[in-house]
């Protein structure tokens, strides 16, 4: 690995909110949309879970993460933009990994690595998605084959 950057401390220990909403009564395309919205609005993370409602009706629930101050945007696009009635909320803390990123040179050219630092150890490192896709759709090559050379070069550079 090569050119290691500044480290980004910023998902460290925080404070955050999880807020929920079941919804059996929308489709998977505006719950796509509701999704990029809560991103672009500044959700730290959005997800949906299979379930089952009353009367044994199948559902979603959709569950994001945001912080305090994000709190009433998200409620506004959850209440405009799906067809729920209510929205659960609770605080919960958050200890992530302290990030970092390094450059890896393949053959194809640079990919970052995000690689999550537990006390000064790297236990977690992961190939920037967005950069080998780009590399794959360039060179004609199966993504698989992009990581596979990721993990071969940081694997012959420890």
């Amino acid at each position: 690995m090569t050119n290691s950057l500044p480290p980004n401390k910023e998902h460290i220990d925080s404070e955050m909110v999880k807020m929920e909403v079941n919804l059996d009564d929308i489709s998977g395309e505006l719950l796509g949309y509701v999704m990029d919205l809560l991103f672009e609005a500044g959700a730290n993370d959005v997800y949906y879970t299979p379930i089952y409602m009353k009367k044994n009706r199948p559902a979603v629930q959709l569950q994001l993460l945001c912080s305090e101050q994000k709190v009433a945007a998200m409620k506004e696009i959850l209440f405009k933009e799906t067809t729920t009635l209510g929205v659960r909320y609770y605080p919960l803390s958050v200890h992530r990994l302290e990030r970092r990123f390094t450059k890896v040179e393949t053959k194809w050219g640079p990919v970052t690595v995000k690689v999550g630092m537990l006390e000064q150890n790297a236990v977690q490192k992961a190939p920037e998605f967005d950069e080998c896709k780009k590399i794959a759709q360039q060179h004609g090559v199966p993504l698989k084959t992009v990581y596979e050379e990721v993990w071969k070069t940081m694997e012959s550079s420890t």
